[in-house]
């Protein structure tokens, strides 16, 4: 089979799961924007995709992201950064991802204004709200108290438009309990920010769970593109 073949196989697989889960909670497909999450993979795999259709891609490592997201600027893209942002990449991420996902602290808004800034263009922010319970390892985003001090300070940036929350559920929880608590934070913070109505959740084990409780954009790497080639 080649691989434009593998891939057209894997995306309908996934537009398929998409459209019976959207059924399932009574929404329309169009309202689920599919993000390819493409880390690891070539770029003449994100060229295939998008020949498939595909708009969206997310990508997880700076230095990656940065490469892919030049070589296929011809294609226009809307790239997803949905890695944890380190300080000192911030501003570098907000010169070429159209939308950052994993905002989780307030120092690197100024960072990510200024890269926009220098870009000559606003960046969407999502901010990454942790869903791990209380007592468990922490791992990314921010505390679900925390997201009012965090929110403001994206608004208040010249170069930066607060589009709403992106979330993992944790590890060894049925996603279903996450995602039922991500709701209750999200409809907390719908009525203090009712424009920022994006939310991404679920990725190819549990996209069908994050549907169900209202996710805007799911980001889907394996069930699309396969093993990571690392691991072939």
């Amino acid at each position: 089979m080649s691989r434009r073949a593998e891939l057209e196989s894997g995306l309908g697989e996934v537009r398929g799961r998409i459209e019976r889960a959207c059924a399932d909670a009574g929404r329309d497909a169009s309202q689920v924007t599919l993000v390819a999450v493409t880390k690891f993979f070539p770029a003449s795999d994100v060229r295939l995709l998008a020949d498939l259709g595909v708009t969206d891609v997310g990508e997880n490592r700076h230095q990656e992201a940065e490469a892919k997201a030049a070589e296929c600027a011809d294609l226009g893209l809307r790239w997803h950064y949905i890695g944890g942002l380190q300080s000192n990449k911030a501003g570098a991420v907000a010169r070429y991802a159209d939308v950052v996902e994993s905002l989780d602290r307030p120092k690197l808004v100024g960072r990510l204004d200024r890269g926009a800034q220098e870009r000559g263009r606003p960046v969407d922010v999502l901010l990454q709200v942790s869903l791990d319970p209380p007592g468990a390892e922490h791992r990314a985003g921010a505390e679900p108290d925390d997201l009012a001090v965090l929110a403001e300070s994206v608004a208040s940036a010249e170069h930066l438009r607060l589009r709403g929350l992106m979330a993992v559920a944790p590890l060894g929880e049925e996603p279903s309990s996450a995602f039922a608590r991500l709701a209750e934070v999200r409809a907390h913070f719908l009525d203090q920010h009712p424009s920022a109505d994006l939310l991404s959740a679920g990725m190819s084990g549990d996209l069908e769970a994050a549907i169900a409780i209202g996710a805007t954009h799911v980001r889907v790497g394996s069930a699309i593109l396969g093993s990571r080639p690392l691991d072939r």
